[in-house]
């Protein structure tokens, strides 16, 4: 059966793609095109996929760990980056008045 009309993909092609390793309908989008045109089969790969276990996904977790546990011992990262004259949670562009 057609899951994408616009460019004649088929749910055979897309579990082709699911199996080698595309996880979401963008990266479906990238192997084969489907749903770039009108849209209107995303949702139907979107359930095609599923909310299951990604390999690919695991594997990227598994690489930014150890980045993850660096910047955390580091101070790095914990949130984000102070503007001179800016206090954290103060509206963006504000400056404060100099503390002489």
């Amino acid at each position: 059966m057609y899951v994408c009309s616009c460019f004649g993909i088929t749910e055979k092609q897309v579990k082709e793609h699911a199996d080698a390793g595309a996880c979401t309908p963008r990266q479906i989008a990238s192997a084969c095109k489907a749903g770039t045109d009108c849209g209107g089969c995303v949702r139907a790969i979107q359930a095609m996929l599923g909310r299951g276990a990604c390999p690919r996904r695991e594997l990227l977790d598994q690489k930014r760990m150890p980045g993850a546990a660096d910047q955390t011992a580091t101070g790095a990262g914990s949130g984000p980056a102070a503007e001179p004259g800016i206090a954290p949670g103060s509206a963006p562009g504000i400056p404060l008045p100099d503390a002489a």
